[in-house]
């Protein structure tokens, strides 16, 4: 299929329903993890929006328990660019949550200038991954309890522009911007694929997924030129509505129930870059996420 007709393809659609499960969504105040969740609400799910700006996610709480007529939509305050506060958010969600059904790791930041997390890993790396990887460890047992169960990782075709630096993971040596992205976004592949097959035989899949090239907030840290190109090709870009269509494929489709640990794109399975399919590159990632996190998830 060409990219012209991928930018013009109808919606993916489907009529599953999810009344009695439990949805679990970061970044779900704006963008595609909005879209997401506006969706996953209409199909009769309970929805946990956890986001970082409490004043924008209860804006958006509103609208879609209006627009939904689900009134299930909770907000909780997740700030993934620090350990002690993702640790703090999932103590609440193992207390009162019964079940999370449906993990979607989908907030993240794009190409901002080189800054640190609360724990001294570069931004993008430390939110898009490391944040995400701790959160799944620290609520994995819910989710085992709640399967069949599935986690999704929204990784980009930018993991193309990345290497995992074992060397110097932070861009302690070297900043680019771009290829630090890229760099937290081949994690997130990597993630995938090794967290399916360490939950073989559980009933908890995972699905890493591109969502397209979406006009959304991440863009703001883009240089003068490229804000420039951006206003020119956003015509061309998809809507939020139209970016979202893969996480909701992969968090409902019925056909993937027995997929794990593949990547997709415009609602179908996808070929990710070679490097994204290195499970030693894949093993060493994880042992040093770990490490970094301080702590021992076999």
């Amino acid at each position: 299929m060409s990219v012209m007709s991928n930018l013009f393809r109808g919606p993916w659609s489907s009529t599953a329903r999810l009344d009695g499960k439990t949805v679990l969504i970061t970044g779900s105040n704006t963008g595609i993890g909005k879209e997401t969740a506006r969706d996953l609400a209409k199909r009769g799910a309970r929805i946990i929006m956890a986001c970082r700006d409490l004043g924008k996610a209860e804006a958006a709480q509103k609208e879609l328990i209006e627009d939904s007529g689900n009134q299930n939509i909770v907000v909780k305050k997740l700030d993934l660019s620090d350990t002690k506060l993702i640790r703090e958010f999932a103590e609440v969600i193992n207390k009162e949550e019964k079940q999370v059904n449906i993990l979607i790791n989908n907030a993240g930041v794009m190409m901002c200038p080189f800054s640190k997390t609360a724990d001294g890993f570069e931004m993008q790396f430390g939110v898009n991954h490391l944040g995400h990887f701790l959160l799944t460890y620290l609520l994995l047992d819910l989710i085992r309890r709640s399967a069949p169960a599935r986690i999704l990782n929204v990784s980009s075709m930018a993991h193309t522009w990345g290497t995992i630096n074992l060397d110097d993971i932070n861009s302690e040596k070297r900043y680019n911007d771009r290829r630090a992205y890229g760099q937290s976004k081949l994690a997130n592949i990597l993630f995938s694929r090794s967290l399916a097959k360490r939950l073989e035989g559980t009933g908890v899949t995972v699905y890493a997924l591109h969502p397209g090239i979406v006009q959304t907030e991440l863009g703001r840290h883009l240089n003068t030129p490229l804000k420039v190109a951006y206003t020119i090709v956003k015509p061309f870009l998809k809507t939020p509505v139209q970016g979202a269509q893969t996480s909701i494929y992969c968090a409902v489709e019925p056909a993937l129930e027995n997929e794990s640990g593949h990547y997709y794109s415009e609602c179908a399975q996808a070929t990710c870059s070679r490097t994204a399919t290195d499970d030693e590159m894949a093993q060493k990632l994880w042992e040093l996420s770990c490490q970094m996190l301080g702590i021992t998830w076999e």
